[in-house]
C-alpha cells in the first residue's frame, strides 16, 4: 500500500527570555486515525509519523528534519479525530523566529503556513494569551476548525435567514427598516418625477 504523506500545517512563536512563548505549532492533517495505528517519534531534531485513516483506507508516513533543535520532554501532543495538534518547544532561547520550519531550505507541498495561528515576528507580544491556555486542555474545542458543528449551526441559520424560528427577532427589524427606507424612497422618486417632467418643456 501506498503511503501519503499528510499536508502539515505550521506556525511559531519566539522568546529570548520565555521558554512558554518559545515554540513551534505543527498540525498534522490526518483524518480519523484512531490511537492504535498512529506511531509518533519526536526527536530533538527529527519527527516522525505514521497512521492509518480507518475511513479514507490510507496510509500516512511522515518525516520532518527541523532547522534547530526542540525539547521533546517538554513538547505536548493533542491527538483529535481531524488532526495530530503538537506544540514543540524550542530548545534555544532567541528573539528571532526559525527562517523556516525545516532543515533544507527546498519548498516542499505538503507544508503550509497555519495563518489562523501565525503572528508576525514583531507583533507576537500583542497576542492574545489564549493560544497558548487553550492548547493541550479541554479548551481545545473552542479553537478554530476544531469540531465547530454549534459554531456552524447558530450563524447559519441567521445568515440563511431562515424566516421561522431563528429569525424571528430578525424579520422584524428587517420589516422596519423596509419601512424606513419606503419613508425616505418617496421623496426621491418624487423629485425624479419633477426633474423628468421639467426636461421635456425645457
Amino acid at each position: 500500500m501506498s503511503q501519503l504523506t499528510p499536508e502539515v500545517l505550521w506556525a511559531q512563536r519566539s522568546s529570548s527570555v520565555d521558554p512558554e512563548k518559545n515554540f513551534i505549532y505543527l498540525t498534522i492533517s490526518v483524518p480519523d486515525v484512531p490511537k492504535e495505528s498512529l506511531k509518533l517519534d519526536l526527536k530533538p531534531t527529527t519527527l516522525i509519523f505514521s497512521g492509518y485513516s480507518n475511513t479514507l483506507k490510507r496510509e500516512y508516513s511522515l518525516n520532518l528534519e527541523f532547522y534547530a533543535e526542540i525539547d521533546p520532554e517538554a513538547s505536548q501532543v493533542h491527538h483529535t479525530a481531524r488532526n495530530v495538534e503538537l506544540k514543540l518547544r524550542k530548545k534555544e532561547l532567541k528573539e528571532e523566529y526559525w527562517p523556516r520550519l525545516l532543515k533544507e531550505a527546498k519548498k516542499v507541498q505538503f507544508l503550509k503556513t497555519d495563518f489562523d495561528k501565525w503572528v508576525d515576528e514583531d507583533e507576537q507580544n500583542e497576542a492574545p494569551e489564549d493560544d497558548f491556555s487553550q492548547f493541550g486542555g479541554a479548551g481545545m474545542g473552542g479553537m478554530p476548525g476544531m469540531g465547530g458543528g454549534d459554531f456552524g449551526g447558530i450563524d447559519f441559520s441567521k445568515l440563511g435567514g431562515a424566516g421561522g424560528l431563528p429569525g424571528g427577532l430578525g424579520d422584524e427589524e428587517e420589516e422596519e427598516d423596509e419601512e424606513d427606507d419606503d419613508d425616505d424612497m418617496p421623496a426621491l422618486e418624487g423629485e425624479e418625477d419633477s426633474k423628468a417632467a421639467a426636461k421635456p418643456s425645457a
